[in-house]
């Protein structure tokens, strides 16, 4: 997620030195909830919409395995349903204490498909007849924050939260295990728990200008355990492991008058997370990994107060892409690869204590992440991951999101 919260996802994400509510600060930041004097609570809920694509060309072969000069290509449109996105957070702030402290449980990150299986897309044909069947994955991560933050001075905070995950993996056929001749098997839903912490650093200048650096630690999970059901109603189990990667945040805030602005880059440690990091088929024909590469993402927002009780609101957010044509084939369940994101929102401040936010998320992937359709037994002939020749699989997408939330200080 690039953001947490109506607020924070108005302004493109960016606080880790900008802190206009609880939510952006406590995800991305523990040192700027020191800005917070009171006890606030707020929930946010939003509905993500996605609509990608899916398309595939292989050559077509003779009865003797000789290619023919001709292409079977098809397309896939997703049927997924919209997702809920939820997020509730509180702070706890004294003006007399130097010590601020907050709790969240926030969903951070996810993905998900449906593609139907399709006698008109090569790689959605039945698994008897060469292709896939119906794609579909599901995951959810959901994170639990608790958070401490400190002054060191007028001007000088830091913040420690240590983190508690729960994680649900779907996979549809599961690529982890290994085939047999009836194909990759449908799985169940399986879970995993994690454990990770953040630190930040804020500096307010009192004059307008602020500055502030977090990072959040790689979260480490425990395995994903499967059970697996093949199509001649064989079973059996497998063991995937998939961590969250290290985040480095560094930002900047500008306040002055009517006008907040807010800058943040954030690098996403990808190559160096399990089930990220290496990628390609083990010697049974299961994949290793996703093979991501880490990301660059840019955040910026501002927002204009000049409107009584109605803040406005408009953010930016762009990302590079995690993953090169190589190994394309391989990330067909995670197509939400979003370069472009463009945000809205508002809030309507319905008295010194409750506020009531809204924001119209839209992005797109900014051009197909395209290669080679894989295949294990090319390998001797297209090494490393066996490339087809001739063919190709690709994959875009748009997104869309409106989320509602609350937020309510309680009187001192």
């Amino acid at each position: 997620m690039r953001g947490l919260g109506a607020v924070n996802m108005s302004m493109g994400g960016a606080s880790t030195a900008q802190p206009l509510d609880i939510s952006g600060a406590l995800h991305w930041n523990p040192a700027v909830v020191s800005v917070f004097d009171d006890k606030i609570v707020k929930l946010d809920a939003g509905l993500f919409f996605s609509s990608p694509e899916l398309r595939s060309t292989v050559p077509e072969f003779d009865a003797g395995g000789q290619p023919t000069g001709n292409f079977f290509s098809g397309i896939t449109e997703d049927d997924r349903d919209a997702s809920l996105l939820p997020a509730l957070a509180m702070v706890w702030g004294n003006e007399e204490s130097k010590h601020t402290f907050g709790a969240s449980a926030f969903g951070i990150s996810g993905f998900g498909v449906t593609f139907p299986e399709s006698t008109t897309n090569p790689i959605n044909l039945p698994q008897n007849m060469g292709g896939f069947g119906r794609i579909e994955s599901d995951y959810i991560l959901l994170q639990v924050g608790f958070t401490w933050a400190y002054e060191l001075s007028d001007k000088f905070s830091i913040g420690v939260q240590p983190t508690i995950n729960y994680a649900r993996l779907q996979l549809m056929p599961n690529p982890t295990t290994n085939p047999t001749s009836a194909g990759y098997p449908s799985t169940n839903k399986a879970s995993a728990i994690g454990y990770g912490a953040q630190f930040g650093f804020f500096f307010d200048s009192g004059k307008g200008f602020k500055a502030g650096a977090s990072y959040k630690t790689k979260q480490t999970f425990g395995d994903f355990e499967f059970d697996n059901t093949y199509l001649d109603n064989t079973t059996d189990t497998n063991e995937f492991n998939m961590d969250y990667p290290a985040i480095w945040s560094v930002g900047v805030g500008y306040s002055l008058g009517d006008i907040d602005l807010a800058l943040d880059y954030r690098l996403v440690d990808y190559e160096n997370t399990d089930g990220f990091s290496i990628t390609g088929w083990t010697a049974t024909a299961s994949v290793s990994g996703f093979g991501w590469k880490n990301i660059n993402i840019l955040s910026a927002g501002i927002q204009y107060k000049g409107i009584d009780k109605l803040p406005l609101r408009i953010g930016y957010t762009h990302s590079s892409n995690p993953i090169n044509g190589d190994v394309a084939f391989f990330n067909i369940p995670a197509t939400a690869i979003i370069k472009n994101a463009f945000q809205f929102g508002l809030s309507y401040e319905a008295s010194d204590t409750f506020s009531l936010d809204a924001v119209y998320y839209y992005g797109d992937s900014g051009g197909a992440t395209s290669g080679p359709v894989l295949n294990p037994q090319f390998i001797q002939n297209s090494p490393p991951y066996g490339a087809i020749p001739g063919s190709s699989v690709s994959y875009d997408m748009s997104t869309s999101m409106i989320m509602l939330g609350a937020s309510y200080t309680f009187s001192k």
